[in-house]
């Protein structure tokens, strides 16, 4: 069989599939393939689908499936699959990293010494000890991120619908934990039901000054909605890895807005993640059967 590697992988993954078949990273091959793996570039649509004539098989490296058209390939018979497993603890560190940074003024700290600046009275720091940290949705990734909160002394609450219960967080309604929460955290997958769950009628019921970290999916928040929120200092920042496109398009609000700390869609690619992700790669190709 033909395994396509459409995106970026761990450059040791091409000779760790070599047992079950040719592999190649050509996409003019697309018709013969009979699995194809992609990560968040390459779109598993009705363009590509039409295409590949021979496929069986699409495995999505990381946890989010919405460059997937599962209804599609379903309808074809391909199996669809991803790798939630893997990336847990890479993006749990980088919603981490925005938290502590952001609060820290730790790149601002770090810009105005760059230009020559001394803001020691300036910038004022805050902590997150004994801050209550919000998550919405507490999913695998959601969950490593609550640990980690918790060695920092914070108070975990959660909302998810799909959960009853949860070993660390206290479920509460979304109303809650945003009049709650001193930190919110996304980590939902992008559905009918979180598409701009982020607006201005839930930002209205949030703290003053309330820090929101995203490392969920972009087309969560209503950018507009958040934006005008920074602007007013309503929320006092917002710092995210995910966009509502890779890259964002040059008119996103969010790119102008003050208070906004980016990072361009890396929160899944430390390099112990990309190895993970090949082991599931390799334990789902062990079971597949042609």
């Amino acid at each position: 069989m033909l395994i396509l590697i459409a995106d970026a992988f761990d450059a040791s993954l091409p000779k760790r599939l070599a047992q079950f078949g040719e592999v190649t990273d050509d996409m003019t091959r697309l018709k013969d393939a009979t699995v194809i793996l992609v990560r968040s570039k390459t779109k598993v649509n009705q363009a590509l689908v039409d295409q590949a004539s021979a496929l069986k098989l699409v495995i999505r490296g990381g946890v989010g499936m919405d460059n997937v058209d599962k209804k599609l390939c379903a309808e074809k018979g391909i199996k669809a699959v991803n790798t939630p497993r893997a990336s847990s603890v890479a993006v749990a560190e980088m919603a981490m990293a925005f938290m502590v940074a952001i609060p820290a003024r730790l790149i601002e700290a770090h810009t105005s010494m760059k230009e020559g600046k001394f803001l020691k009275s300036e910038l004022k720091r805050t902590e997150l000890f004994k801050k209550t940290l919000g998550l919405i949705g507490a999913g695998a990734i959601a969950s490593e991120v609550a640990r980690r909160a918790q060695a920092f002394g914070m108070e975990v609450i959660a909302y998810d619908p799909f959960l009853k219960e949860h070993p660390i967080a206290q479920l509460v309604s979304l109303e809650e934990l945003a009049a709650k929460a001193d930190v919110i955290s996304l980590h939902t997958p992008l559905t009918d039901e979180t598409r701009g769950m982020v607006n201005a009628a839930l930002i209205a019921k949030m703290k003053d000054g309330v820090i929101i970290v995203n490392t969920g999916r972009g087309k969560c928040v209503v950018e507009a909605d958040l934006a005008a929120a920074l602007a007013t200092g309503k929320v006092r920042a917002y710092g995210t890895d995910v966009w509502p496109s890779d890259p964002p398009p040059a008119d996103c609000p969010l790119l102008a807005a003050p208070n906004v700390f980016m990072a361009p869609h890396i929160g899944a690619s430390s390099k112990e993640n990309l190895g993970r992700i090949g082991d599931e790669v390799v334990l789902i190709l062990t079971d597949f059967k042609a």
